[in-house]
């Protein structure tokens, strides 16, 4: 049986596990399910942890790996488990030789279950293209950032993936003409830290640069489209790109976090509220039709109600579409789990609210697209996006074609041709 790949968290750890299935296979791995793991939260920790239960009851012969954030983060919680064959570091998933070492060790038979080498030392990214994305998938990612610098209050992750790091410039444009000769019509840039692309490399090129060294290097790029950023950090170039090229799509993510001066200073998040209204207002007058989505997290400690009506407003304030919202969870080693903390119950509450919230706004949004004619990237069948990310019931096109159709109605969830 081939290598089975179960991925927990971000676009990235889904971006990652097709190079986890090719290194794994390559190596001549079979019958072995690698669980790649996030760390993000305790609940995606505890899912991973009931998953790997359950694969084995349904497979007590697989071998089981674990690999990711949390791995890396808590190698030896999940190594302790009987279950768990092999603990794989979340730099070391990513390098052929972790996988083969992997193999000779279950052929003989080593009782070491932990391969997980210091992601903080790593100081390089090389490129990877996957080639399974040849199979025709209208959107695709391309990797050009990992790790962070930053020490955000709450957040594990710099610990999980390490300082941050770019691919090369010249390597990212070539990644990316190859997958749009190859028919890909959209391809996703996608990092941990986004905008803090290209500090470590040579010039400290940014993501701005980089951005329109896609467009111009590639032209038969269809669609080009920017994962989660932190505004504080957009440069010129991008807020330029944004502006002049159509191919770069009207919808950027925002780490917001949280929408009160007060809670963003424990968070040590480096902007306020004032600059996340600002940054929206502006690129909302280079291009107006833009849709923002954004992360929140309800109830981190220390927060009153006061500082979470903040939040609230935030997303009418900044005109805010999409919402990720996230329940605090303290994570072990972190300063923020030191801190005073909210009560479970209220936590769970704001964050019903914050969802309804956005809830609403996605429908006003959706409602405010009716009778617009919007080119829409048929996904799947039945099923596409427009430029702006809005999903669309749509029937009888090819998958990965590009169709203008004026839009008609909506569902409430999508919208209607």
């Amino acid at each position: 049986m081939a290598v089975d790949i179960v991925t927990f968290g971000c676009r990235l750890n889904a971006f990652e596990a097709e190079v986890i299935r090719r290194e794994a296979e390559g190596a001549g791995l079979s019958d072995t399910i690698v669980i790649n793991s996030c760390a993000v939260t305790n609940e995606a920790v505890a899912q991973a942890r009931q998953s790997i239960r359950k694969l084995k009851r349904e497979r007590p012969e697989a071998r089981i790996v674990v690999t990711g954030c949390a791995a890396q983060t808590q190698a030896a919680m999940f190594a302790g488990m009987a279950e768990v064959d092999r603990v794989v570091g979340n730099d070391d998933k990513m390098r052929s030789e972790a996988w083969q070492q992997t193999r000779d060790a279950f052929d003989i038979g080593a009782s070491e279950k932990i391969a997980v080498s210091d992601v903080m030392s790593v100081r390089e990214m090389a490129p990877h293209l996957v080639d399974g994305f040849a199979t025709g998938l209208p959107r695709v990612f391309v990797q050009v950032q990992n790790g962070c610098d930053h020490r955000c209050t709450f957040c594990i992750i710099p610990f999980g993936r390490g300082n941050s790091r770019s691919v090369p410039m010249g390597a990212v444009v070539e990644q990316v003409r190859t997958l749009a000769e190859r028919g890909h019509a959209e391809i996703v840039l996608t990092g941990v830290d986004l905008t803090s692309y290209g500090a470590d490399l040579p010039g400290a090129p940014k993501l701005g640069m980089l951005t329109k060294q896609i467009l111009r290097h590639v032209p038969e790029l269809k669609r080009l489209r920017i994962s989660s950023i932190d505004s504080i950090e957009v440069d010129s170039d991008l807020l330029d790109a944004i502006t002049e090229d159509a191919r770069l799509m009207p919808h950027l993510h925002l780490s917001l976090q949280s929408g009160d001066d007060m809670i963003l200073k424990r968070m040590k998040r480096r902007h306020l509220r004032q600059d996340a209204i600002a940054f929206c207002n502006q690129v909302r007058r280079l291009r107006p039709d833009v849709a923002f989505g954004a992360d929140i997290i309800a109830g981190f400690p220390t927060e009153t109600e006061e500082m979470f009506s903040r939040s609230l407003d935030l997303v009418e304030e900044c005109g805010l579409t999409f919402l990720h919202i996230f329940p605090y969870s303290p994570r072990p080693g972190t300063p923020a789990a030191r801190m005073p903390q909210v009560a479970g119950g209220v936590i769970k509450e704001r964050a019903k609210r914050l969802r309804a919230v956005g809830d609403a706004a996605l429908r006003q949004r959706l409602q405010a697209e009716i009778g617009a004619t919007r080119d829409v990237l048929i996904e799947s069948e039945g099923q596409g996006r427009t430029e702006h990310y809005l999903p669309v019931a749509i029937a009888d096109e090819r998958v990965g074609s590009i169709v203008p159709r004026k839009i008609a109605g909506s569902d409430g969830e999508r919208l209607t041709t």
